[in-house]
């Protein structure tokens, strides 16, 4: 077989490719940068330096921004599949090394931080103590978003399959997306409320009482339209305002706070009540004073994991997805939380 070289004014190495890729996709030289890891005058020099090489210009301002030329395009046009197959290499490469190196660079929301995320890195640790991780603590859109950037391999996130609105359905489009465990969600309130069994100890238990698990007795959603509401942030109060609308009631949110432990604290004190996922009780167990109750429409989110098209060809990204696999799957492979995330053994 023949190799004939490529004239030198278009042999673009990798790096170039990453830069076209991320200029056309976001519009900007800075931003493009910011996500390289590059400082803005030296991406621009950068491209100045290819223009000059290959004779034609890349980029040209459009009003406030810049776009690709037509040169510009038709490389950043064949950028992803080169930059594909680079990577595919270099993961056969480690493939071939037996998995004694390898990164892999994991997100995930806070209450998996704390869970599911130390179990896994601690089980591939013992399967292959040579793959290291770098983790990122992200909220599933900023996680799913460093995903489409190149910037994680893996981000653990989760979706209200429920919901009218499913703005993960757009954020994921063109990704790979795994569902791992359904996590129920739960109502948060003052141990002897209205809405929960009557409790067969004491009628009025002291401050002191050990916490009890959540109730086996599913409460209707709109039990509580009357009460005061604990929530988070307009953007992930999102799906408690739906849950509501569908039981018939908008709830009156007296208190914001995307801080779950402050959340189960504000119950514990009376102040109001709130709609919880059972992992974010797993990452802080309930405080003295609350209990917990599944809906009667069995509300939940599913926890899932979002990759690139391909990367599981990367062995050590393919692997760690199997042991997460292995950690959210029943014996029958209903998918649930791992055996320590369990919400009975909380």
């Amino acid at each position: 077989m023949t190799l004939t070289p490529l004239p030198s004014a278009f042999d673009l190495d990798s790096q170039t490719l990453r830069l076209l890729a991320a200029v056309a996709e976001y519009g900007s030289i800075t931003r493009a940068a910011g996500v390289l890891g590059f400082s803005q005058p030296a991406l621009s020099q950068q491209i100045k330096r290819v223009e000059a090489r290959i004779g034609m210009p890349l980029v040209t301002r459009a009003g406030r921004g810049i776009r690709l030329t037509d040169a510009g395009l038709v490389i950043a046009r064949h950028a992803a599949t080169v930059l594909a197959a680079l990577e595919s290499a270099s993961g056969e490469l480690a493939d071939l090394a037996g998995l004694r190196s390898g990164q892999v660079r994991l997100s995930a929301f806070p209450s998996a931080s704390s869970t599911i995320v130390p179990q896994l890195i601690r089980s591939m640790g013992e399967e292959h103590e040579g793959v290291r991780f770098t983790y990122l603590e992200a909220e599933p859109p900023e996680a799913i978003a460093a995903v489409r950037d190149g910037a994680i391999d893996i981000a653990i996130a989760f979706r209200h399959p429920a919901d009218r609105d499913d703005p993960f359905a757009a954020g994921s489009e063109g990704l790979v997306v795994h569902e791992l465990a359904r996590d129920e969600l739960l109502l948060l309130v003052p141990h002897g409320h209205a809405a929960l069994p009557r409790p067969s100890g004491p009628e009025h238990p002291t401050p002191s009482a050990a916490p009890q698990p959540a109730s086996p007795t599913a409460v209707d959603l709109a039990a509580l339209r009357d009460e005061t509401w604990i929530a988070g942030c307009p953007r992930c109060r999102a799906h408690l305002l739906d849950s509501c609308a569908r039981s018939g009631f908008a709830p009156t949110i007296a208190f914001e706070t995307d801080n779950f432990v402050a959340v189960m604290r504000m119950v514990a004190e009376g102040l109001g009540v709130a709609l919880l996922p059972a992992l974010t009780i797993t990452a802080s167990p309930l405080p003295p004073g609350v209990a917990a109750a599944p809906t009667t429409s069995g509300d939940h989110r599913m926890i899932v994991a979002v990759t690139r098209p391909g990367a599981d060809r990367i062995p050590a990204v393919g692997e760690t997805m199997r042991i997460l696999r292995r950690l959210t799957a029943r014996p029958d492979d209903a998918p649930r939380l791992p055996p320590r995330l369990d919400r009975s053994r909380v």
